[in-house]
């Protein structure tokens, strides 16, 4: 899976270290050669000796080390990989990457390569949300810089959020990924899935069917693609795939917050059975029955996700929306297509007879400029390697 590859793992200096015992395992197990760079910090956390011990080779440590200038200078472990991985990205390491700064080894190393590299972010919820982090997380995936994770848990901390780095297993499948040979190598794809709750009170919400089904099979196909999928996905019944990012969300406004953050892309899929309204009223407890009868529940208007990603400044080179229908699904979808300003729409009828929502299967109609194409029914993961194939054609084109 990874044999012959060569792996530089930068451990950053965060609690999360201790999963980077087990990520060079597992790396190796796939048949990577892993180099361990172990920070100042990190090694508050993890300690050479442990880390020599799994990777089987030295541990580079120290950027004025005579010995291991002499042996191996930093310039040639820097491009001696095939890719370098930093787990845990602290948001002191995304800010020092984001500015250029080369004050250690692990630091000097990540701005002298010209190799790929990729992150694994991990720290507290309200360091990962701050505005700092999130425009020093834009610079990194301008400059090219990939992201897995992170995950929404409990953290060391005692708070719960997005925050906690990707499992090793994660991020394991998305080196395979990365790796492997396909047309979407080296591009980007933004996959919204699944449905969006917005709440009416503290324990109520509106929602709707969608599994999330026909979203994960598109990322995992993009995914096997060769393409860096970054995985927007609402509270959806089927797990999200290995080897992506997922970014998870609850309401619409949120949705569209995170593909925003997430832009530019090179194609945005947009699969997510987003909620049209949500409620305006301000419930701040939960309604009660009682002697006032039924309550009045106002709503307003859910952004339009397809229709700001479509007229971005950032406008990815190919915007695809999705269209369920119960009636008149063709003529509804071709309208939303120009209404929306996407290149194209996948139309399904949805109506309670054809069992495709929630289903494992999907009769869907590609709608572009050129016209309808009728494709047959099919399972939802043959669906979406087709749509991920006429995606990668489209962006080849491009």
């Amino acid at each position: 899976m990874l044999s012959g590859k060569r792996i530089t793992l930068i451990i950053g200096g965060g609690i999360a270290a201790y999963k980077c015992l087990d990520l060079i395992r597992q790396l190796r197990n796939a048949g990577a050669e892993v180099t361990p760079v172990l920070t100042r910090a990190g090694a508050q956390f993890v300690t050479p000796l442990s880390v020599a011990a799994l990777a089987g080779q030295q541990v580079f440590q120290d950027l004025f080390d005579l010995k291991d200038e002499a042996e191996m200078g930093h310039i040639q472990l820097s491009r001696r990989s095939d890719l370098i991985i930093v787990a845990p990205a602290t948001a002191d390491m995304m800010a020092k990457m984001a500015g250029g700064h080369a004050d250690d080894l692990a630091t000097t190393l990540l701005l002298a390569t010209d190799k790929p590299v990729m992150l694994a972010p991990a720290m507290n919820v309200r360091m990962w949300e701050h505005p700092a982090t999130r425009r020093n997380l834009a610079q990194l995936r301008a400059d090219g810089i990939s992201m897995i994770g992170p995950d929404e848990g409990a953290m060391a901390c005692g708070e719960f959020g997005p925050g906690r780095m990707a499992e090793p297993a994660e991020i394991r499948a998305a080196l395979i990924a990365r790796f492997r040979p396909g047309p979407l190598t080296g591009k980007t794809v933004l996959v919204t899935s699944g449905p969006t709750h917005e709440p009416i009170d503290p324990v109520r919400y509106i929602a709707n069917r969608s599994s999330g089904a026909q979203g994960t099979a598109l990322a995992v196909a993009l995914r096997d693609l060769g393409a860096d999928v970054q995985f927007v996905t609402g509270p959806a019944s089927v797990p999200p795939p290995d080897g992506v990012n997922v970014i998870r969300v609850e309401t619409a406004r949120d949705m569209l917050a995170a593909c925003l953050r997430l832009l530019p892309v090179d194609a945005a899929v947009m699969a997510a059975a987003v909620a049209d309204w949500h409620v305006a009223s301000d419930f701040t407890q939960k309604i009660k029955k009682g002697a006032q009868g039924v309550p009045e529940i106002t709503f307003s208007e859910n952004p339009d996700i397809l229709s700001t990603v479509a007229t971005h400044a950032d406008r990815p080179c190919l915007v695809v929306g999705f269209a369920a229908e119960t009636e008149t699904v063709i003529a509804h979808a071709t309208a939303k297509r120009e209404r929306k300003g996407c290149d194209w729409i996948v139309a399904n009828d949805v109506s309670p007879a054809t069992g495709i929502m929630g289903g494992s299967e999907n009769a869907v109609h590609l709608i572009t400029r050129a016209g309808v194409e009728d494709w047959p029914r099919l399972p939802k993961a043959e669906v979406a390697r087709r749509l991920a194939t006429r995606i990668a054609e489209a962006l080849t084109c491009n």
